[in-house]
């Protein structure tokens, strides 16, 4: 298994992270003892590249110069979140230099108590680009914990950009949140940003946001090696797989989550941790399928799924297709479905203690 950290921080946690609610290591998934138990090695590094053909995955340890390339049999693929550095400088300048990203998360986590910080030294004006769930979720819990941990005066904006608040959900639930941000003291924009610098953030119509710290909370970047390996790609550079989670051009390449695209559907799927533990048990048996020359199982993800949207500490919004509910007892409903995701992967137990902060098919053919 080759991972950058050794723990697995699980994303669904990230406003209660944020909001001081609840520690880092009551978020994370230890991984060596998880990796030991399955027999496994655990390398702390990073892919550089692959080479589909050749077979080999070239890497950077965390610690340490750069050692020989891996060789495989089988590969899997399922990276965390995370923003390309090169993407990102291109479409949005400055950013890389002037703002923080929130993907990957544990970099950002490791960045935010300096947030704090300042906030602690004078009022600080913070800035959330992005429109979906991880980006209201982002710029609720940093007002919380900013205005309860830091002096009187902080301003806090959300600029989603022309696509709206939260795309794909009811109308009436993205009325209701907007009215949460608007109580909270949140200022939404729906004009882009074009770029960042050391002044702040400029706008599509060529405003400037003064700000001291730009947030990105946009979606993913597919990862930057995979340009170059080889494997046949979607057009925004993830791996096409088909309903075996199977490489549509390399048979013994396995991919989900946020670095696959399934190439049978009619319509694309989110790629998001509550997909990505869905396929976890079919991905599984089809590595193991693959060595043993069996069968393997297709995934089929739901059409419609269950989203939270966390609007603060004593509040949230459920939605699933058409229908949405709301309220202080969804807030809870969702803690208690992420302790459970949480503790299904072996993470931290549920407790009193899990708040530290007190607040108000088909079997297929053979390979």
């Amino acid at each position: 298994m080759l991972a950058p950290w050794p723990h697995h921080t699980h994303t669904a946690l990230l406003p209660s992270l944020i909001a001081g609610q609840r520690s880092e290591a009551r978020a994370r998934t230890p991984l060596p003892p998880r990796v030991q138990a399955a027999h496994a090695r655990w390398l702390a590094g990073r892919c550089l590249a692959l080479d589909a053909e050749a077979r080999t995955v070239h890497w950077q340890a965390v610690d340490g110069p750069t050692p020989p390339p891996l060789g495989y049999d089988l590969l899997s693929i399922d990276p965390a979140i995370a923003l390309d550095r090169e993407h990102l400088a291109a479409r949005l300048p400055g950013a890389r230099e002037h703002a923080l990203a929130l993907w990957p998360l544990d970099g950002f986590l490791h960045l935010w108590p300096d947030v704090v910080a300042l906030a602690q030294r004078q009022p600080v004006s913070l800035a959330v680009l992005g429109a979906g769930n991880a980006a209201v979720e982002t710029a609720f819990a940093a007002a919380e914990r900013l205005r309860r941990d830091g002096l009187p005066g902080s301003t806090f904006t959300l600029i989603t950009g022309a696509a709206g608040l939260l795309p794909g959900l009811p109308a009436a639930a993205r009325a209701h949140v907007g009215c949460r941000l608007q109580r909270a003291g949140i200022q939404v924009l729906r004009e882009p940003c074009v770029a960042v610098d050391a002044q702040g953030i400029h706008l599509g119509n060529g405003a400037l946001l003064r700000c001291d710290v730009p947030v990105i909370a946009e979606d993913g970047d597919a990862p930057a090696w995979l340009a170059d390996s080889g494997l046949a790609l979607g057009e925004q550079g993830h791996v096409r797989v088909n309903r075996f989670l199977q490489s549509s051009s390399h048979a013994n390449v396995f991919a989900c989550g946020e670095a696959a695209e399934r190439d049978d559907l009619p319509t694309a799927r989110p790629r998001n941790l509550a997909q990505a533990l869905r396929a976890a048990p079919v991905l599984a048996h089809n590595l193991g399928a693959a060595h043993e020359g069996q069968a393997f199982k297709p995934h089929w993800p739901p059409q419609t799924t269950r989203v939270f949207v966390a609007c603060g500490a004593s509040h949230a919004v459920a939605a699933w297709g058409p229908w949405w509910v709301r309220g202080r007892w969804v807030r809870r409903w969702k803690e208690r479905s992420d302790q459970r995701a949480m503790d299904a992967q072996g993470g931290q137990p549920a407790g009193p203690a899990a708040a530290d902060t007190p607040q108000a098919g088909d079997a297929g053919p053979t390979p």
